[in-house]
Parts: structure tokens; sequence; C-alpha cells
């Protein structure tokens, strides 16, 4: 299973998405992350792919949730862990790179219909400030088949 890492950051009433130019999720908006190299931990990953993908170094964070995704789980799974943080305080400008262009949206602006499915279930709770643990699985087309979400005081 790969262990990733994913940040939003948000000032006020907005959150900054990135579109995927390369690779895994090419042509979605996301936050931006990726995944921890061995011998590194989940929060030196969180900084270090935020670092890498929008020339940003989170400050002030914290974790929201926990999501578990499962693709094709009938013939090839493929799994991945996602641990999701809020950031609220950074140093630099994002910019784009060779791998994602990020944009600044209003938190009623988000372009759901170009993200994953289960974005649309998910980040509104985190938005809200809960703190959650989920599970996602989608079929070999990206198609969401089961989701499970529960409201947690703390992210295990």
């Amino acid at each position: 299973m790969a262990v990733c890492t994913l940040v939003f950051l948000r000032r006020d009433d907005q959150i900054l998405l990135a579109m995927k130019k390369r690779g895994f999720g090419k042509g979605r908006w996301n936050g931006v992350g990726g995944k921890v190299d061995p011998g590194e931990t989940i929060e030196q990953a969180m900084i270090r792919e935020t670092q890498e993908e929008i020339s940003v170094t989170p400050v002030k964070y914290e974790q929201v949730a926990r999501l578990d995704f499962t693709i094709d789980a009938d013939t090839k799974p493929w799994q991945q862990e996602v641990h999701v943080y809020m950031c609220s305080k950074w140093e630099g400008e994002p910019t784009e790179s060779e791998e994602m262009a990020p944009q600044w949206y209003g938190l009623a602006d988000i372009p759901y219909d170009s993200m994953w499915q289960d974005d649309e279930i998910w980040l509104p709770e985190v938005l809200q400030g809960k703190k959650l643990r989920g599970a996602f699985s989608f079929d070999h087309a990206d198609t969401m088949q089961h989701t499970k979400i529960d409201v947690v005081d703390a992210i295990m």
C-alpha cells in the first residue's frame, strides 16, 4: 500500500487547488502532495511535496483526514493511504511547476466536476472543521463503487 500526503492551502474563504499536469490524476484539480519516501515521516513528505509542487513551505497545518483508497479491487487491487492536511500559514507564493498549476477558488466555487468523485463527499466536511476517517473504492474506470466516512476526534 502506498502512503501519501495531500495538503490544501486555505486563506479566509478560499482554498488552493492545483491542476495535475502529468502522471496519476492528470487533468484533475486536487490538493498537492505525493508519496512518502523511505526513511521520511508523513509530515516531512507533506512539506517536501508542497515545496516541490508549488514552491511553498507549510508552516501552520493540521491533519484533517486519513483516507484509504482501493482501485480495481476485483482484479488488480491498488491501495493508497492518504493523509490529508489543511494549511493556514506558509512561506512563499504558490507557483506553477512541471507537475502542478495552482489556482485559488472560493469555497462556494470548488470545481468538483473536475476533481475525483470522492472529493465532493469528504472535502466539504473538512472545510467545515471536521476530522475524518474514510475509505473509498473505485473500479478500473475510476468510477466510485463504495464509500465510508466517519467523523472522528483524532486522526490515527
